[in-house]
């Protein structure tokens, strides 16, 4: 919880200075289209995490979304499937990514990083090698589909258009007006599932241990393949489920660069909300809120005019901070317990 309380703060403080800096932050627009994109990175970031929790990593993510992305206009437009058939199939191939880099990772016993950086390289190749380097796109086509996953919630129900929105009424006769994204709703139920599952379920408490101590969680009998199995499939139909909304919401892919960096974006939310890259501790609320605070930190850059060359850099310094960070609470909690031991057998 402290982890939590302490991200949030940090949230806070990114909006109340970049609001004062920048008045415009505060905007409907820019509000709205800041929630959008948080639910989307967000949606990414909570699959990761089932994956950090267990000591493992995913490079992949940001080209399965690019993957994704290509083939979902690419049997929508050029081969003229069904809307269910090609979302059936992309969320497949989705999940066979996840499998086979859980059975590599298990079976094989390849480090989780060699082998999704290897995905990372291969998928992204494919996606260009299937659109022959082109854009692809919907057009204007698949209207009810884009509204029913990235459009707005608005009194008049669901909509692409900003014609209308919910209006909340101010002070001094003013009122703020804005829309739900849809995105966000689904994420939403997406973060609560998962955290009810991390949570309440025999599965995620296995997920845990294996994080904390796959040898003991071995001996006491849990199936330690089968949950990284588990993990890695889950972090690819989230990574794949998301690559859909992202492809919807820009409308066209280029896949030479769709979703690329999109893994450190949700390895980053992780590690601010409170997931260990030792594995066995993170939450769901606050990798979305970590999310959230990647995506208002690279608001602020483009609002604040900073050289957007910099993003990377402050990214990776977020990144760096809070693995030291980490480090440093496991230390003096270690202190902390070898002094409380320490005392006791003095005492006894």
């Amino acid at each position: 919880m402290k982890k939590i309380l302490g991200i949030f703060g940090l949230l806070v403080t990114i909006c109340v200075y970049t609001a004062i800096m920048e008045p415009n932050f505060l905007t409907e627009n820019n509000i709205e289209n800041l929630v959008r994109r948080t639910a989307l990175y967000g949606i990414i970031s909570i699959g990761v995490v089932f994956v950090i929790i267990t000591g493992g990593i995913d490079l992949s993510i940001g080209s399965v979304v690019g993957l994704v992305g290509v083939i979902l206009p690419w049997l929508l437009v050029k081969h003229q499937w069904s809307v269910p058939a090609s979302l059936a199939m992309v969320m497949l191939v989705s999940l066979s990514i996840g499998l086979l880099h859980g059975l590599l990772i298990t079976k094989m016993k390849l480090q989780p990083f060699v082998v999704t950086l290897c995905g990372l390289m291969f998928y992204r190749g494919l996606a260009r090698y299937i659109a022959g380097d082109n854009t692809m796109g919907f057009g204007s086509d698949f209207m009810e589909l884009k509204e029913a996953l990235v459009g707005r919630l608005t009194p008049d129900g669901l909509t692409m258009e900003a014609s209308s929105s919910f209006a909340i009424p101010m002070p001094f006769g003013n009122t703020f007006s804005f829309a739900i994204p849809m995105s966000f709703i689904i994420m939403v139920i997406i973060a609560v599932i998962a955290s009810i599952f991390l949570n309440k379920t025999i599965y995620g408490r296995y997920l845990l241990a294996l994080g904390r101590n796959e040898q003991a969680a071995r001996f006491s009998g849990i199936r330690t393949d089968r949950m990284v199995i588990l993990a890695y499939v889950i972090c690819s139909m989230l990574a794949g489920f998301g690559g859909v909304l992202f492809a919807l919401d820009v409308n066209s892919v280029q896949p030479s660069n769709h979703g690329n960096f999109y893994e450190l974006y949700a390895i980053a939310a992780a590690v601010l909300g409170g997931c260990s890259l030792r594995g066995g501790e993170g939450t769901i609320l606050g990798v979305v809120i970590g999310a959230a605070v990647m995506r208002v930190l690279y608001n602020a850059i483009i609002l604040l005019e900073i050289p957007s060359q910099l993003e990377f850099c402050i990214i990776g310094a977020v990144i760096l901070a809070g693995v030291i960070a980490d480090e440093l609470v496991k230390r003096v909690a270690a202190a902390r317990r070898a002094t409380r031991e320490a005392r006791q057998a003095s005492l006894g």
